[in-house]
């Protein structure tokens, strides 16, 4: 009987301390961020002809998130911000970072992965980087174990049409730190999406017993779109619809990868994308929804973007629509995870609350920058998302022309706000009327915001230097 007891205590106490294992372990952490996806693409937000079914069952699973925002409305600038929980313009990283870029994310700047991996995390990543492409910028050398991928757009290559001859070297493939293909092809590029899908399930795979951040950064759909050979004609709607549904297949993979290697529950999923559409490209973008202009713009349209996140049994599936930024996800990540911060000052505040619809729950931030070229304050919004100021600057726009066809551009014109104006989003998220008159007391609060911004973070419009900016990496010379 003692040993039969001794038997019965020893599995007793096996299954106490897996269940404390289990319960202590951190969640898994996938991020899958699509390039120039526009807020009104997914079926799950409102697009009818959409070939999305593997997003929208993910987002009826999980929390849909109305009114995230991207920092900027450019690739390098909002990925920056994405991964450092810092306003681009604190790192000093600008716009859209080219193969002539000699600087990029300074070693000091502690990325998503760095925490994570400070966690015991492992840590990997499949996908375009653009945070500069020399050796101290890339992946490995800031916070993860593997990578694949392009280190920055897939237009910035030879075959772009609308570059002068020259104008970009051979588009090189990297796997951790070195070149595995110096000169991408069109052929491998419709190969891409597939490519990066693999690597992440291989990855899920094999870290199945430990806590994981795995970053999918879609090369798509930027253009010029590369649909795989399976998916090319399959919707029926032209090519930008076809290179979703090869997005949405990949978001699919990944979630049977979960659900195979038993770990769903313990794995937060978020799904975004690092701006609005590229409208000038007409049929090859995609759609802001009701939001006004697109890419490069901090209009809605612009900013404005998808985001999902599912976390089953520990957040309720549903809607939010609270204000929300980019430069958030860091620190709600850090708290879910129970992540260590670095002391270097970051924008970003946690915001889970908000995300999980907890009762009560208020927005920490007061208001947001719209940071956009090279250091411009273009608009402050309130932190509860209903206001938005909109300062004087000059912006591109089609003037309500259709964009271009057959992967060429239409030509922008320059449209220029020419003093302050004030839209409330709750009743104009078009951003169609002007209130500024109407409401001198929240012109008045947010211009003080406006300046707040301009003294931390500067503003080359007024021509100020924010006290809190700090040097991205440079190379030598």
């Amino acid at each position: 009987m003692r040993i039969l007891g001794s038997i019965v205590l020893a599995a007793v106490l096996s299954i106490f301390v897996r269940t404390v294992q289990a319960a202590e372990r951190p969640p898994n952490v996938v991020l899958i961020v699509a390039d120039d996806l526009g807020w009104g693409d997914l079926g799950c937000y409102g697009n009818r002809r959409a070939s999305t079914p593997n997003l929208d069952l993910l987002a009826r699973q999980g929390r849909r998130l109305t009114s995230f925002h991207a920092a900027q409305p450019v690739c390098s600038a909002s990925r920056a911000a994405l991964l450092t929980g810092c306003y681009p313009n604190r790192l000093g990283v600008h716009g859209a970072l080219g193969p002539g870029a000699r600087h990029g994310i300074h070693t000091e700047e502690a990325t998503l992965a760095e925490i994570l991996r400070m966690r015991g995390y492992a840590t990997g990543m499949a996908g375009k980087w653009h945070l500069g492409h020399h050796p101290p910028f890339l992946p490995m050398r800031h916070g993860f174990d593997e990578y694949l991928g392009l280190p920055y757009s897939n237009d910035m290559w030879p075959a772009h049409p609308e570059a002068r001859p020259g104008a970009y070297p051979p588009l090189p493939l990297i796997e951790g730190g070195r070149i595995v293909d110096d000169d991408v092809t069109a052929e491998d590029q419709a190969g891409l999406t597939r490519r990066y899908t693999e690597r992440a399930v291989r990855f899920i795979a094999r870290n199945r017993g430990r806590p994981f951040f795995f970053y999918l950064a879609h090369t798509m759909p930027h253009v010029p779109l590369f649909a795989g050979p399976a998916f090319r004609g399959r919707t029926g709607l032209g090519l930008y619809h076809d290179v979703i549904a090869e997005i949405d297949w990949s978001v699919g993979e990944v979630m049977r990868a979960l659900r195979e290697n038993g770990l769903e529950r313990d794995t937060v999923v978020v799904f975004t994308s690092d701006n609005g559409p590229w409208l000038s490209y007409g049929e090859h973008a995609g759609s802001a929804g009701p939001f006004r202009e697109g890419k490069g713009t901090v209009w809605e349209g612009g900013v404005r973007v998808p985001f999902i996140v599912r976390w089953p049994g520990r957040l309720a599936p549903g809607v939010c629509d609270r204000f929300v930024m980019a430069i958030d996800l860091l620190p709600t990540i850090a708290r879910l995870t129970g992540s260590p911060l670095r002391r270097r000052p970051i924008d970003g505040q946690d915001v889970w609350p908000l995300i999980a619809g907890v009762p009560g729950a208020s927005n920490p931030h007061e208001a947001y920058a719209f940071y956009y070229g090279a250091g411009e304050l273009q608009a402050v919004a309130s932190g509860d998302g209903r206001w938005k100021l909109v300062l004087p600057h000059t912006f591109n726009t089609l003037g309500g022309r259709p964009g271009g066809a057959g992967g060429r551009p239409a030509r922008y014109e320059q449209h220029r706000v020419e003093r302050p104006e004030l839209y409330d989003l709750q009743a104009d998220e078009a951003e169609r009327h002007d209130v500024a008159r109407w409401n001198p007391d929240v012109m008045r609060r947010l211009q003080e915001a406006a300046e707040r911004f301009r003294e931390e973070l500067g503003d080359s419009l007024t021509g100020r230097k924010g006290s809190g900016i700090r040097e991205p990496g440079r190379l030598p010379g």
